[in-house]
């Protein structure tokens, strides 16, 4: 669709041209009847170069592209309908230009509503070079200490927060898998989880946001960014982002399960289960690992489905790991999954790839940066 977009874009440009170079004799162009003026000639020129502009912006990923076209469009469409007799077809390929800008332009309003959000929570980090130890991690269960070791924390600064970058497919019981590309800002000092979404659902951009912040849990998933198919915000939704935010910390932030609002117990060797607590809301989860130390599979059955309006077990269990980080010196989730167990058994709804884990960073760019493909 991108490429399809450009070359219409271009050759929308160009056919333009046909009109300067009437108005200029330059050439014999027998496709238009009408006198063109050299004024008009010379906006014709124009449309050609604020459309080309357009194009190259578009196929760009340029966030201003939408308001080239706008402009554009506007004086293309002037001089169409100064020429109707000859250029009225000109105005189909507007209007598909145009239909695109709308949904380009409002798909940027939507996410930046997402990065303003990450940068109100981007303050100077606290004690950015406090060391995690292991007395730090007295406290904790053996198989938790034995995780964050093997992660590699110790030794590397303290957890504040973390952007995390994914790539993946999900899909609803009974549906198609879809194809997203997600990006997170996690702050675990003020508990905040923002997690947008990129995705092309039954051949339809669509873009969601779920915002876990200030004693709020909000879910907004948009068709074409322009029409909202689910918009849920209430004290459920925050029970079950809870189990969500926890979920990350576990996974992708093991430095920060020294965290005090965490109560832990002993189950055996490999598991225990943890109570995690924000604004007066706690919920549960069972952490398994695996002999070497990784963690294998998280469970909780606090966490809501909300298609059925349910709450389901759930769990994540991890299929691999790999290093991440500046130097490779954290070794993380790189393949997972997320599980609903239905009464008639497991359905994976979620499978996720890990692209990139920032820590403590005090950069927008590092979400503002495109999308991975």
């Amino acid at each position: 669709m991108r490429y399809f977009l450009f070359f219409l874009i271009l050759l929308h440009g160009l056919i333009h041209l046909l009109g300067f170079a009437k108005a200029f004799s330059l050439a014999p162009i027998e496709q238009l009847q009408l006198p063109i003026s050299k004024v008009s000639g010379l906006l014709w020129l124009v449309a050609s170069l604020l459309l080309g502009l357009t194009a190259i912006l578009q196929f760009r990923h340029s966030s201003s592209w939408p308001l080239w076209a706008f402009g554009a469009i506007a004086v293309s469409q002037l001089l169409i309908l100064l020429a109707w007799q000859d250029a009225k077809w000109g105005t189909i390929a507007n209007v598909v230009i145009l239909l695109a800008a709308v949904v380009a332009f409002s798909s940027h309003r939507f996410e930046q509503s997402f990065l303003q959000d990450v940068k109100e929570h981007l303050l100077p980090t606290a004690s950015p070079s406090e060391l995690l130890t292991i007395a730090d991690l007295v406290h904790l269960p053996a198989p938790v200490q034995r995780y964050i070791q093997y992660t590699g924390a110790i030794g590397q600064p303290k957890v504040h927060n973390m952007a995390v970058t994914f790539r993946g497919r999900m899909r609803n019981k009974d549906d198609d898998w879809f194809n997203f590309t997600s990006r997170q800002f996690n702050d675990f000092s003020d508990p905040t989880r923002l997690f947008f979404m990129k995705a092309n659902v039954k051949g339809l951009p669509t873009y969601g946001y779920h915002a876990y912040q200030n004693q709020q849990a909000s879910m907004l998933i948009k068709v074409l960014s322009l029409f909202p198919v689910v918009d849920l915000d209430s004290e459920e939704l925050f029970r079950t982002e809870t189990v969500t935010f926890f979920n990350d910390m576990c996974l992708f932030a093991p430095a920060a399960l020294i965290d005090s609002r965490i109560q832990w117990e002993s189950i055996d060797s490999t598991s225990c289960r943890a109570t995690f607590t924000n604004q007066g809301t706690s919920i549960s989860a069972t952490l398994h690992f695996d002999e070497e130390g990784k963690l294998i599979n998280f469970k909780s059955d606090d966490r809501k489905e909300i298609n059925i309006d349910q709450y389901l077990p759930f769990s994540t269990p991890v299929n691999s790991y790999r290093y991440f980080g500046t130097n490779n010196q954290f070794y993380l989730m790189n393949d997972g999954q997320a599980v609903w167990h239905y009464p008639d058994g497991a359905f994976v709804y979620g499978e996720f790839h890990t692209v990139e884990v920032r820590y403590n960073t005090e950069e927008l760019s590092v979400l503002a940066s495109k999308t991975p493909k």
